[in-house]
């Protein structure tokens, strides 16, 4: 059995050589010539697995060791019988603490309480649902925009737009398709009001750049359109501007890595079903209060030292990424 791991990817190198050939390659370099004799791909975001790369190959299992797919095309691994597995849900609490690290930023730069802010969360999933438990617990008034989970569970979830007139600060966790491509444009960008705050840790094309032209919002931006290259006025207007790491934290990462594992352990009946990195610690969650929380987070997760860095060398995007210092979780 050959298997293909993705160089970046931490934690991996020697867990699956026992059982397999395993072979590490930089996420762009996955060929067509190369991945003709794998039978596994363990990848990220960069690689983009479709007819173009898995066209005649052996793969029949893929993990991605992320909680995005939109870089995977799912329907030609249905009709080819390969198994697909996401990391969904894996790094939630690494951009919680992103998101809570910014909103502390904001509530220093602007000196107000939580009590006196409305949060719109567009995306309640794992990540969206954490930042409402722990916003509300902190004073924040919520309102959440998610059209899937509404129509499923009738949950008094409220339009995009609604979300878009109402809050003060507003922060996406979508997944990428084409119900959400743009979600945020030139149209819609419009009902936000003067002042408002933009947070994006989902997908960079989640907000089309053209929308951020207007000058009096506040943006805070961890993805990108057509990352690495992003757009140099967008980064400029960015009050937080990092290089796609709100969820690089090392639990997150640990948990991404055991869960790709586990899953092709699953797959071709490896003894590796409960392996998680020996070298991470486990963190219990705990609720902070809304003090503690901003008297420490910026010991773990320094936004404006890491906006300093990207906006300093944009053009080390991929380089900053790929060697950035996982941080720990703490609540």
């Amino acid at each position: 059995m050959k298997i293909l791991i993705d160089s970046a990817i931490p934690y991996l190198r020697g867990v699956l050589e026992p059982f397999a050939e395993v072979i590490y390659l930089d996420g762009k370099a996955f060929t067509r010539e190369i991945v003709a004799s794998a039978d596994a791909l363990i990848i990220r975001t960069r690689t983009r697995c479709d007819k173009a790369l898995l066209e005649g190959s052996k793969v029949h299992f893929i993990a991605t060791a992320t909680i995005g797919f939109d870089h995977i095309d799912l329907e030609y691994c249905r009709t080819h019988n390969i198994v697909v597995s996401t990391s969904a849900g894996c790094n939630a609490r690494g951009v919680l603490q992103w998101v809570s690290s910014a909103l502390a930023l904001l509530a220093k730069r602007d000196g107000f309480a939580p009590q006196e802010r409305t949060l719109g969360i567009v995306g309640v999933g794992n990540v969206g649902k954490l930042i409402k438990e722990y916003a509300e617990a902190w004073g924040f008034r919520t309102i959440c925009s998610d059209p899937p989970r509404e129509e499923r569970e009738h949950l008094g979830f409220v339009s995009l737009e609604e979300v878009l007139r109402c809050a003060d600060i507003v922060t996406l966790h979508t997944p990428l398709d084409n119900s959400t491509k743009h979600l945020v444009n030139e149209r819609n960008i419009s009902f936000l009001h003067p002042g408002a705050v933009l947070v994006n840790a989902s997908r960079g094309e989640c907000i089309a750049t053209e929308a951020t032209k207007r000058d009096d919002l506040t943006y805070i931006t961890d993805v990108w359109e057509s990352e690495p290259d992003i757009d140099p006025a967008y980064l400029a207007k960015s009050l937080v501007a990092t290089p796609h790491i709100a969820g690089y934290s090392a639990q997150g990462k640990a948990n991404a890595s055991a869960m790709a594992v586990r899953a092709l352990a699953r797959h071709f009946n490896l003894p590796l079903e409960n392996w998680y990195p020996e070298e991470v610690a486990t963190i219990e969650p705990k609720l902070l209060s809304w003090s503690e929380m901003c008297s420490t987070i910026a010991t773990a997760c320094n936004l404006e030292a890491e906006s300093r860095m990207l906006k300093t060398s944009p053009d080390q995007f991929e380089y900053l990424r790929n060697n950035y210092r996982y941080r720990e979780e703490y609540f």
